[in-house]
């Protein structure tokens, strides 16, 4: 049966002050009401039940995700006591689900990400799961077709063609420097895709590459599993899990396998558009800007000489107004107010620190 994973980790630093310990940036509904997790799961409700939709987050969330997905049952929320990366998460989901059905075919599926149109996300990931469904070997990442030479990104490097058009990768590429990621997309799309950091595969497909290639982690997770009733299956997993080796799925799993005789790793091309929402200029470029190239994410705001703008407040009684102003990033919350030049958005994670360092966990 088909199955997905939403992963909703991340602290998302360089969306503060919006983004907070107890509201991490994929459960703000500030997209059209939305929140990235909600947006994500819209996503998967027209390929796979909803009982078959699992979400991957902080336990500290549960009840805040809970909520937020309506559909979701108690069972279908998988908690991590500590952040331990894509590796532990992905391994611990794809453990559960094969619990109860050893022939699960599972997508991973982030929850950080804007893709349009999803019509076209939706025929590709049917047919990742085709893929996986009739090759026991096979493991499916999604690649992106690359638009810009983008340093942020990771790369996947293609081989030659397979069936329905995919590619073989033949290797994972780290965030390249700038020189290396023109070269990149100079190369065109069926030689480079962004990884999307989203998959799909055989529950045991994955889970034997874990046993041969983590197999630290494979014997402490089956512990988990073997501990008995979930309150002893519990207290197991929050001895376990904070000595989990801290790695990526990419690290562990994905890159051994693309070299493993035994496994095929394959790439399926989205044309699409593809944001990941991890900074207030991502944003910006999500929430349509208007003809001044201003993005307005607030109730109540007046403006005059304003351009390349973004303001935006989860304030819905305090007024923002805005004057004189260009390439600015204006964020307003009811205890912390951000303003900083646009071409320093990358440096909010530092300001998140130093406000840690002066406060403490107050506006953190």
């Amino acid at each position: 049966m088909r199955y997905a994973v939403i992963l909703a980790g991340g602290s998302g630093t360089r969306l503060w002050p919006m983004s907070r310990k107890e509201t991490p940036k994929q459960l703000i509904p500030f997209l059209s009401g939305k929140s990235l997790l909600q947006i994500a799961a819209d996503r998967l409700q027209c390929l796979i039940p909803d009982r078959n939709i699992y979400v991957c987050a902080a336990d500290r969330y549960r009840e805040t995700i809970l909520k937020a997905l309506p559909f979701l049952s108690p069972s279908q929320f998988i908690g991590e006591p500590t952040g331990r990366d894509t590796l532990n998460a992905v391994a611990y989901s794809c453990m559960l689900i094969a619990s109860h059905d050893p022939e699960a075919v599972i997508a991973v599926v982030t929850a950080d990400h804007l893709i349009e149109p999803v019509e076209i996300f939706q025929d590709r990931v049917r047919l990742g799961y085709e893929l996986a469904e009739d090759n026991p070997d096979m493991l499916v990442a999604f690649g992106i077709k690359p638009t810009a030479p983008l340093t942020g990104y990771g790369y996947l490097q293609l081989d030659e063609v397979i069936e329905h058009g995919c590619r073989r990768v033949s290797q994972f590429r780290e965030k390249p420097d700038i020189a290396t990621a023109r070269q990149f997309l100079s190369a065109g799309s069926e030689r480079y895709l962004w990884n999307s950091g989203m998959y799909v595969w055989r529950s045991s497909a994955l889970l034997d590459c874990l046993n041969r290639y983590e197999r630290d982690t494979f014997e402490k997770l089956q512990e988990v599993l073997n501990a008995g009733n979930e309150t002893n299956r519990m207290r197991k997993l929050h001895e376990v899990y904070p000595s989990l080796r801290k790695i990526s799925v990419d690290y562990a799993i994905m890159e051994p396998a693309s070299k493993d005789p035994g496994m095929r790793v394959v790439a399926i091309t989205m044309d699409l558009k593809w944001l990941d929402v991890g900074s207030w200029i991502t944003f910006a470029k999500a929430s349509h800007p208007d003809e001044l190239g201003n993005s307005i994410v607030a109730d109540r705001t007046v403006t005059k000489d304003v351009k390349n703008t973004l303001i935006a407040s989860n304030d819905p009684n305090h007024l923002l107004a805005v004057v004189g102003c260009e390439d600015l990033i204006i964020i307003h919350t009811p205890d912390a107010t951000l303003v900083c030049k646009a071409e320093s958005a990358e440096e909010i994670k530092d300001i998140h620190r130093l406000v840690g360092e002066k406060f403490g966990d107050s506006y953190l």
